[in-house]
């Protein structure tokens, strides 16, 4: 079967910045701190009054086709993952082919639509229905056009309210892809869990303690599914591990379990034997909780030694860049995690051919996923083409009434009529509503 994967990737980040230490910490009586070194997190993106899940999205989609030389024709599927969507029947990813047909003056009529939810992890789940509609040889020498796009707001006051953010990103899947293949085999761990949800509401409904506890649990099961399938994996084997990331205080949780996971049975476990001791078997236990606190001890003392600070360091740690100034993208997090690892090859000017990235994405609910990529030839020629950073340093600097308007315009429960904070520029933007309360969108040059 000839390798497939994603050959071209886009990120548009929505046009608005909250700061999170002197911006948002100060109006809330709070320890800057609180944000930048117990969360992780910088700056919250937001979207100005003309922005919401479709222009992001058709916007992310419209700057990979011309950044890469596509054409509708080339594009035979348009799947969307988004746990904000706003209609419970027409898809965001017909809007976003009706933006693309307006710009190009070309049809999408032939190229199957869909949107796909289940919480986070939806974005990789469309990655993986665009692979197995290529590999099955249905594509018809087609690429796939796999979008997560979301406005991850939470309720004003709410725990969660500082690691908001919103933003999209685009992906091209095609054969013989420029920037990485995608293992054949993955890992699942799945549970019926109530950690986060939304029965029709807008803003989530979030046990966050608990979440914490899913996100973990189905994060090993999933990695030892995946060693069930593919085999062991050694840490160092790994260039990067691009995580879902809520925020980087939970990826900093992760990853040392990850860790603990993968040297287990290694020479890197017996390295380091002398400096924290063997890691704790179940078997050795006659008492479940005794084995548990052993447990916890062992992952504490590995985290503070010299070789895991370099592992994180040099794999996981890039893959925060990004999400430390923009905030949790939902479905995107961790197609943003990835970019921010290939855009440190990038800027470090590493040679990444072969080299293998281990992805791990969650969605509440829950499920997560485990499944590894290759980094192709072509990469960095692909990854060259971004320009993430000048979008981040345009964005305009909010006030915190400002946030608070902002807020409202983009809380579905009221009526509001902000005025823009910026221009649009060669951008799609919302303006207005149909006959049937459908949302219009017209491009802006």
């Amino acid at each position: 079967m000839t390798d497939v994967g994603i050959d071209a990737i886009e990120v548009w980040v929505s046009n608005l910045k909250l700061d999170l230490p002197k911006t948002f910490a100060p109006e809330n009586g709070e320890d800057p701190e609180k944000y930048t070194k117990g969360l992780g997190l910088f700056a919250s993106s937001f979207p100005d009054s003309y922005e919401d899940i479709v222009t992001m999205a058709a916007n992310a989609s419209y700057r990979l086709m011309e950044r890469n030389g596509l054409e509708p024709a080339d594009i035979g599927r348009i799947d969307v993952a988004t746990e904000t969507a706003f209609d419970k029947s027409k898809p965001v990813s017909t809007y976003v082919a009706g933006c693309l047909e307006q710009v190009y003056g070309k049809s999408l009529t032939n190229a199957n639509k869909g949107e796909r939810k289940f919480a986070c992890i939806s974005g990789t789940q469309s990655l993986n229905d665009a692979y197995n509609w290529i590999a099955s040889g249905r594509n018809r020498g087609r690429g796939a056009l796999v979008i997560a796009t979301d406005t991850a707001l939470y309720e004003r006051g709410d725990a969660g309210e500082a690691t908001q953010g919103a933003g999209a990103v685009a992906m091209f899947i095609d054969e013989d892809p420029d920037i990485v293949t995608l293992s054949k085999e993955q890992g699942i761990g799945s549970a019926d869990e109530t950690d986060f949800l939304k029965p029709n509401q807008q803003f989530p409904s979030v046990d966050g303690h608990r979440s914490m506890q899913v996100y973990l649990a189905r994060m090993r099961e999933a990695l030892e599914d995946y060693k069930a399938a593919a085999g062991d994996i050694h840490p160092d084997d790994i260039v990067y591990g691009p995580f879902h990331t809520p925020f980087p205080g939970m990826v900093k949780k992760a990853a040392v379990l990850a860790y603990r996971n993968v040297i287990r049975d290694t020479e890197v476990a017996d390295e380091l034997e002398a400096e924290v001791g063997r890691q704790p078997e179940p078997e050795d236990f006659t008492d479940q909780e005794d084995y548990l606190a052993a447990l916890r001890e062992y992952t504490d003392s590995l985290r503070d030694t010299e070789r895991y600070q370099r592992w994180y360091k040099e794999r996981i740690r890039p893959t925060l860049t990004i999400s430390r100034e923009v905030g949790n993208w939902y479905t995107g997090s961790v197609h943003v995690a990835r970019t921010s690892a290939l855009l440190d090859g990038y800027d470090r000017d590493r040679d990444l051919v072969g080299s293998q990235m281990i992805v791990g994405s969650y969605g509440s609910g829950a499920q997560a996923e485990i499944h590894a990529e290759t980094i192709q030839p072509n990469w960095k020629r692909a990854i060259g083409r971004l320009d993430i950073q000048e979008q981040l340093d345009s964005r305009y600097d909010l006030s915190f009434a400002e946030y608070e308007l902002i807020h409202d315009n983009h809380n579905l429960d009221l009526e509001t009529d902000v005025e823009p904070l910026t221009t649009p520029d060669d951008e799609f933007v919302f303006a207005g509503w149909g006959p049937m309360g459908e949302r219009k969108y017209q491009f802006v040059a």
